[in-house]
């Protein structure tokens, strides 16, 4: 497959850039007003934010668990400057080193402690989750397919505000043209054709996003889609609200207390199938790495060869899946995850440049709106194929 130019933030003007030097110096203020960090903790987050916008890269410390690791992935990027390294290495890296500096690897009071964690539960508490959730009680009345339709629906609207379980309103409230690649028919041929095997599911974000996610992992299990489903979440916290199993039995938690009993009873059968195994929870060291799935290593790449189906949720596991490049945007999208070792299915909104798969009149069309339209979170696409 031809290569294309891989996303730097050093670029002016640029997405990537504005990540580093106006969103990060936004997430550290609210980070530092979150929890009540020392002077250590807070003087380190500030070095970070300079180094990270006007300095060069830093190895982990050789104390560092993962500074091994960390060394081979970033091997020919250290002493350079931070926006000469590629946006996905970047940007995953500024998340490993926060942690290090509020103190979450260190042997102390804040070893552990999840930097992100007071927004998960503020957005996991609101009053707006319940309203979705109480949407789950008109799922009961609608007929199979429209009921698939809702489910798949929210999990790939997420966190877009006010979508979770819009169960009348089609799409979640989103437009035809908003939804740029619809593979949904597709996407559940698979699932058939799988008969009842092993699907995997890649999670993104926690709260919001997550909820749905596990409401349409109930629906694959309770309607004999999947016999048993493997939910991959990250081992730490990263990337501000992705989820890790914290975050996964705070959700199921929050669905087994919910006032809805529709809701419940989902949180209930979820709860079993992890009794029982037929919801497994899996994590590996390289859901925090900075690099493609192209790279992903051979344990990890046997677990997933297995499943009749991988769903990966987001825009993050977009980018590791098709290469975080400023590919055409009608680069055909089997081509660009031939690598993958099983089928998969992208579920994701687009909040990032790339983007592959489109067809050149939908493509020309965006581009002429003049909006930044791949980084905007309106428009998303359900895309799948076969290795």
């Amino acid at each position: 497959m031809p290569t294309a130019p891989v996303i730097r933030s050093d670029v002016p003007g640029s997405f990537a850039r504005a990540v580093f030097h106006d969103r990060h110096p936004e997430l550290v203020r609210q980070v530092l007003g979150a929890l009540p960090y020392g002077p250590v903790e807070r003087a380190a987050v500030e070095r970070l934010l300079v180094e990270s916008t006007t300095g060069v890269l830093e190895p982990l410390g050789e104390d560092a668990q993962d500074a091994a690791r960390w060394l081979e992935w970033g091997g020919g990027l250290w002493g350079k400057p931070w926006g000469e390294a590629p946006f996905l290495w970047a940007e995953s890296y500024f998340y490993r080193r926060l942690l290090d500096a509020t103190g979450y690897f260190r042997p102390g009071a804040w070893q552990g402690v999840d930097p992100f964690a007071p927004f998960k539960a503020a957005e996991l508490a609101g009053e707006a989750v319940d309203e979705e959730l109480a949407a789950l009680g008109g799922l009961d009345g609608l007929p199979g397919a429209r009921r698939a339709e809702a489910l798949l629906s929210s999990a790939l609207w997420g966190n877009r505000a006010d979508l979770s379980f819009r169960i009348t309103a089609g799409t979640g409230g989103a437009t035809a043209s908003d939804l740029l690649v619809d593979d949904s028919a597709t996407l559940w041929a698979e699932l058939e054709r799988a008969g009842g095997g092993r699907v995997c599911v890649v999670a993104d974000n926690a709260g919001r996003e997550l909820l749905p996610d596990l409401v349409l992992i109930d629906h694959l299990l309770s309607g004999g889609l999947a016999a048993q489903v493997v939910l991959y979440v990250k081992p730490q916290p990263y990337f501000v609200s992705d989820a890790t199993m914290a975050d996964v039995l705070a959700a199921v938690g929050r669905l087994r207390t919910a006032p809805c009993p529709a809701a419940g009873a989902v949180g209930g059968r979820l709860w079993q199938a992890m009794n029982s195994g037929t919801l497994v929870v899996r994590t590996d060291p390289f859901f925090c790495a900075p690099l493609p799935f192209h790279d992903m290593p051979a344990a990890l790449r046997g677990e997933l060869s297995g499943a009749k189906l991988t769903i990966l949720k987001g825009d993050l596991n977009y980018r590791r899946l098709v290469g975080d490049r400023l590919w055409p945007p009608t680069t055909p999208f089997a081509g660009a995850v031939s690598h993958f070792p099983s089928p998969v299915a992208a579920l994701r909104t687009l909040k990032s440049d790339v983007i592959v798969g489109l067809d050149a009149t939908t493509a020309a069309r965006l581009d002429g709106t003049g909006t930044a339209w791949r980084t905007s979170g309106r428009h998303a696409v359900i895309q799948v194929a076969r290795p």
